[in-house]
């Protein structure tokens, strides 16, 4: 058995799991806001096929050693097809990197771990890392150039070089918007708006059956006043009469 089989031997034991045992998220407002940017991304690259996104799902970068991993908030890998995945595992998936990271703190998250993560990024390729604190309402970027992720200066107005989408904080605020200028809605308000289209369409519906009632119903009353004409006139031809004849000597 030569080298190559044995070390397939060997990576074949390797188990990459697809949880670290940690929760998505540590509180309800994380967790709204990883939601939310998974949500719209996807919304964004739902008609491209070979945009991956992911929210908390376990990243790979080494083929052979399941101790290098992350799991990033949210994560968009361009080049890479759709679908279910229990975890990237980079070495399946052409070796391409997310190109693109989120990341939202919470207030259990420690510098230290902090920076850990943003070492992972920086080793491993990402080509843009984001980083909002809600807590603090401050919101970070990094974008890789000369082979390092390198602080964006102002975050103000800043529009992302892979994703297009537009930053802005007010009031400490994030707001996020599509490159259409649209901005990220909730869930909620998603719902909300599903709710409201479906309610006008339905009401669209009953004008609509309501206007057609209306109308077959002024059609049966010419068609009744179609057929007591035709009566008369049968009843006056009977008699020798005509309907013109007695309207003209009426007036």
């Amino acid at each position: 058995m030569n080298v190559s089989q044995l070390a397939q031997q060997e990576d074949q034991k390797i188990i990459y799991s697809d949880s670290d045992g940690q929760p998505m998220a540590d509180n309800t407002k994380q967790f709204d806001w990883i939601t939310n940017i998974v949500s719209n991304l996807r919304t964004l690259y739902q008609d491209d096929p070979n945009v991956f996104v992911a929210g908390d799902l376990l990243w790979y970068p080494v083929k052979g050693n399941n101790g290098i991993r992350r799991s990033p908030d949210a994560m968009v890998a361009f080049g890479r097809p759709k679908g279910h995945r229990g975890s990237y595992q980079q070495w399946l998936e052409d070796d391409i990197a997310p190109q693109v990271v989120f990341e939202i703190r919470s207030p259990g998250n420690t510098d230290s771990e902090m920076e850990k993560k943003f070492k992972f990024y920086q080793d491993y390729q990402v080509e843009e890392y984001y980083l909002y604190d809600p807590d603090k309402g401050q919101v970070k970027g990094w974008i890789r150039g000369g082979g390092q992720l390198r602080r964006i200066a102002s975050m103000k107005g800043w529009q992302s070089k892979r994703l297009g989408i537009r930053f802005e904080l007010k009031d400490k605020e994030l707001y996020l918007y599509h490159p259409d200028g649209k901005p990220f809605t909730s869930h909620q308000e998603e719902t909300k708006r599903a709710d409201v289209a479906a309610k006008r369409a339905q009401e669209e519906a009953k004008a609509r059956e309501t206007e057609k009632q209306r109308a077959d119903a002024a059609a049966k009353r010419a068609e009744n006043a179609e057929a007591k004409l035709a009566r008369l006139q049968s009843l006056l031809a009977q008699k020798g009469l005509s309907l013109d004849e007695i309207l003209v000597n009426g007036q």
